[in-house]
């Protein structure tokens, strides 16, 4: 079973692998139960999202963990991928701009990638 920093490091880098823009990490778990980070970037077009999607849905389960849920594939604006403590966003840059999830949860603690354990 991996931490929730090795999780969401996973999903840094698998983002960053397929040109996600945007990535942003806030560490959430002083601030709600739902998730203790969440990754948050946009895709290009609602091909580049399904890759992003495919891509980080690969590299965790070949990791040994799954998403327990994926929300809004086929809405082509906005997937939210559930895997437990950490949850991944993939939003198009107006649904991105629309939701505005940093703005929303601004006291969580932005995250840098080289804060994280090395994806293995």
């Amino acid at each position: 079973m991996l931490s929730p920093e090795q999780i969401t490091s996973i999903a840094y880098y698998a983002l960053e692998d397929k040109k996600a823009k945007d990535v942003k990490i806030l560490k959430t778990a002083e601030h709600t139960v739902l998730a203790d980070y969440f990754v948050i970037c946009n895709g290009s077009s609602s091909a580049h999202i399904k890759a992003l999607v495919e891509e980080v849905d690969k590299k965790l389960s070949e990791a040994g963990e799954p998403p327990l849920r994926r929300e809004g594939l086929r809405s082509d604006i906005w997937v939210l991928m559930d895997f437990g403590s950490v949850i991944v966003h993939i939003f198009t840059d107006e649904a991105r701009k629309f939701y505005d999830l940093e703005r929303l949860w601004s006291d969580a603690e932005a995250v840098t990638p080289s804060s994280l354990p090395s994806p293995c």
